[in-house]
């Protein structure tokens, strides 16, 4: 296969993923905002933290600086316009919809017709949906549409094409950028938590665990599964373990490296040899991993040595795949 050609369907995979993963986060916090307001005891408390979490999803793609540099305060309204139809930020709903699309359209002989039909589709139709006004009238019907397109692009992508090499570089591209987010939401929400309640009392921390650990699963959609699992109260090292640890949840570290891993042994070559070596070795820690040893480490520290390290793999990617 040409390197210009996994490059595109690399970044095709990529894009689609990174679309979804911004939807997942901006639907929980809008959901979140609409809730009724506490009591007048813990008002104050509430609102910070809802402000910390509009910053906290700046902060999750390092666009903090950017918005502040277009729209100064961060307020809801801006955050969601800029997260989601400003083509100006690269990393907004339709920025990656767009380049999803772009990167398709240039390997059309490489997928499948419902592949390109779905994806070309959902371009045209999420300009629809924002010209029409329905994101402004209900902004979470906007965001469960390009979650359920998204699963639609992996379904006819599994669905319809030949699992050759470019179905494989479609994989590793969704599963790096899913990992990557992953790490991302976890890095913030801990840090941001840690720092908002940094001499707090004891009990009113305890009062926001639920809804907040709550929020960080269902942007995963890992609440569900949590209930599953754990079957008991939420707390933030069982979250860390379920992001982090368990292969059986789709969107954690260990399934999105687990399932990488594979797909990047099946297209090895001889250039490829030290970056499926880091593959393997990070997969294994992750396998065999326990989350009392991250805990004890530092998760902040242990979640940047993995964004490094992330990073560093998908360097390795396209310096032995998709560099000409």
């Amino acid at each position: 296969m040409l390197s210009r050609t996994a490059d595109h369907l690399f970044w095709m995979a990529r894009y689609t993923e990174r679309a979804e993963n911004t939807a997942r986060m901006l639907d929980v916090q809008h959901q979140a905002a609409l809730l009724p307001p506490p009591d007048a005891g813990i008002g104050a408390a509430e609102r910070a933290t809802e402000h910390l979490d509009w910053r906290g999803l700046l902060g999750i793609s390092e666009l903090t600086e950017a918005y502040t540099a277009r729209h100064g305060a961060i307020e809801a309204g801006n955050v969601l316009d800029f997260m989601v139809r400003d083509m100006d930020n690269l990393s907004s709903i339709q920025s990656c919809l767009r380049a999803a699309r772009e990167n398709a359209r240039a390997v059309r002989g490489a997928i499948t017709t419902e592949v390109w039909e779905t994806i070309n589709q959902t371009w045209l139709e999420s300009w629809r949906l924002l010209a029409d006004g329905r994101f402004a009238r209900d902004p979470g019907e906007y965001f469960e549409w390009v979650k359920n397109r998204s699963h639609l692009s992996r379904g006819v992508t599994s669905g319809t094409m030949l699992q050759d090499e470019a179905f494989h570089f479609l994989r590793i591209g969704t599963f790096l950028e899913r990992a990557d987010n992953t790490a991302r939401l976890l890095d913030v929400k801990f840090h941001a938590l840690q720092a908002e309640f940094h001499g707090s009392a004891n009990g009113r921390v305890q009062e926001y665990d639920f809804y907040y650990w709550s929020s960080v699963l269902r942007s995963v959609s890992g609440f569900e599964v949590y209930r599953k699992v754990y079957r008991d109260v939420i707390t933030p090292e069982r979250v860390a373990e379920l992001l982090i640890l368990r292969p059986d949840m789709p969107r954690s570290l260990a399934a999105c490296v687990l399932e990488g891993t594979g797909h990047l042994r099946a297209v090895a070559n001889r250039r490829s040899h030290e970056t499926l070596r880091r593959a393997g070795q990070l997969n294994a820690e992750l396998q065999y991993g326990q989350v009392d040893e991250i805990m004890a480490t530092g998760l902040h520290a242990w979640l940047t040595r993995f964004l490094e390290r992330i990073n560093d793999l998908g360097g390795g990617i396209s310096q032995d795949f998709l560099a000409a």
